[in-house]
């Protein structure tokens, strides 16, 4: 390489100036807001899905977890494609491809068109996400970056709670007769607008590696791994649990036992291999599995025992969940000006003590008091709460120790697991919720919705442990 053509390459990767480098962001952050939105939005709104389009109990499990493992899959895999094919271009199409297909959603006449295009608009949003994450990694200089950074969390958090509340409201306005419609529909206007943006501001040359390659053989063996865990986890009680599904499951466990060694020997592995290196990611893999899983779970069981055990309407219910969002807002602001600083891991702790306890006042009144909005609340102010001291500082804790050059991918991991886990949750809690309701001979919903609440609060606590792994104050990264 001669040096002009050296200087070339540096300064094409070079960042930019700052008011645009803010504009990627922004145009970044609308892309990962629609995406975390999307995988819980429908949450609510799967009664009245059902109700439209038909199907069984595990069609509102699919139309979830159709999206959302779609996309932890796609994602691991797009980052070495944007090396590959270009940033900026992949940006672009994923975001056009999820808009396409929200329309898609919005328009669907049956079940199966319905989860075919949840599946697409998935991959789509996997292919626009890890995108962005490298481009703003590039666009920014690294004294900035980590700032730039930090929203991420308690941006993403928020979005997952108020994804249920915004379905509500939604369904209630009815825009156009859309009923459910509408709340795919929104994305088509925002993506169109996030296109535009990104296509003004996103760099056209954001540091690909043109030596990167696909490792076809690690892809494969994830998704394999991923298949047969959550259509066993989903199908398997509508089937009566046949041997089929106790197999799939097993052999979910050998293809990711697989995978990890092919990741070992591969030279041009799916996963940075130093990121494994380091504790505070691989325990923060559990912690964010374990928390978001029984996260969405609990969300599922909630909104189905409002909406068919209670027969509220979502407008109703997304009212009542108001409380929730309210507490997240203000934990989130106290741990990002105060308590990561001040008390460092405690505030995790803090957070998760304070979840479990209000989980097991919203069992307490589920099961002792007649249900309304104002009964709820104070035990859903508290799990909001709880959450929300969770949302801020735990990628700062996982990803304290990534250099410059692991920050990107490890953030777009992480968002992988947090939504694989969701689908995780959502397949499992919402398993045992309609396996519980089906045995239950008075007040079926009601009934799964205790059990699944308790389980949710066995699995904080779970986490609560694994947070003693981590470092007790957030560390920096080496030099």
């Amino acid at each position: 390489m001669t040096v002009e053509q050296r200087s070339l390459e540096a300064s094409s990767t070079a960042p930019l100036p700052l008011r645009q480098a803010w504009l990627v962001l922004a145009a970044v952050f609308i892309a990962d807001v629609m995406d975390v939105i999307d995988s819980t939005i429908a949450n609510l709104a799967g009664p009245s899905i059902r109700a439209d389009l038909g199907g069984s109990e595990t069609t509102l499990q699919w139309v979830l977890t159709a999206y959302t493992a779609a996309f932890a899959i796609g994602l691991i895999t797009s980052g070495r494609l944007g090396d590959l094919l270009g940033r900026r271009r992949l940006f672009l199409l994923g975001m056009a491809g999820f808009t396409l297909t929200s329309l898609a959603c919005g328009l669907a006449p049956t079940v199966g068109f319905l989860i075919t295009a949840r599946v697409l608009q998935g991959l789509f949003g996997a292919v626009m996400i890890p995108q962005g994450f490298a481009m703003v990694k590039v666009v920014f200089p690294p004294h900035l970056l980590r700032k730039a950074l930090i929203p991420f969390g308690p941006v993403m958090g928020l979005a997952t709670v108020a994804g249920p509340i915004m379905a509500g409201w939604l369904l209630h306005l009815d825009l156009f007769g859309s009923q459910w419609r509408s709340i795919f529909l929104i994305n088509v206007p925002i993506g169109v607008i996030a296109w535009l943006l990104a296509w003004r501001v996103l760099p056209h040359r954001t540091g690909e590696d043109s030596n990167a390659r696909l490792d076809l053989g690690g892809v494969g063996l994830l998704t394999l791994s991923s298949a047969l865990l959550i259509i066993p986890l989903i199908q398997g009680r509508e089937l009566g649990w046949p041997l089929w599904t106790y197999l799939s499951m097993a052999g979910s466990v050998v293809a990711l036992a697989l995978f990890v060694g092919s990741e070992r020997r591969s030279k041009h592995p799916v996963i940075t291999p130093s990121l494994f290196t380091k504790r505070s990611f691989v325990v923060g893999l559990a912690i964010t599995g374990a928390f978001y899983a029984s996260l969405s779970g609990f969300q599922l069981a909630l909104n189905l025992l409002l909406q068919l055990g209670e027969h509220w309407t979502p407008l109703h219910t997304s009212l009542t969940l108001i409380p929730w969002a309210l507490g997240s807002a203000v934990a989130v602001a106290l741990a990002g000006a105060v308590l990561t600083q001040r008390l460092g891991r405690a505030t995790l702790h803090l957070g998760l003590g304070i979840a479990v306890i209000g989980l097991l006042a919203l069992w307490w009144t589920v099961a002792a008091t007649d249900l309304t909005s104002w009964t709820l609340a104070p035990s859903l102010l508290l799990i909001g709460f709880g959450t929300g001291l969770v949302f801020v500082p735990i990628f700062d804790f996982i990803l304290g120790t990534a250099t410059t050059e692991e920050v990107g991918t490890g953030a777009g991991m992480l968002n992988a697991v947090q939504q694989f886990s969701g689908a995780i949750g959502v397949a499992a809690l919402g398993t045992v919720f309609f396996a519980r309701a089906a045995h239950a001979h008075t007040k079926p919903f009601t009934h799964a919705g205790e059990l699944v609440i308790v389980l949710a609060a066995v699995f904080f606590a779970l986490t609560f442990t694994l947070v003693y792994l981590l470092p007790k104050h957030v560390q920096q990264p080496e030099a």
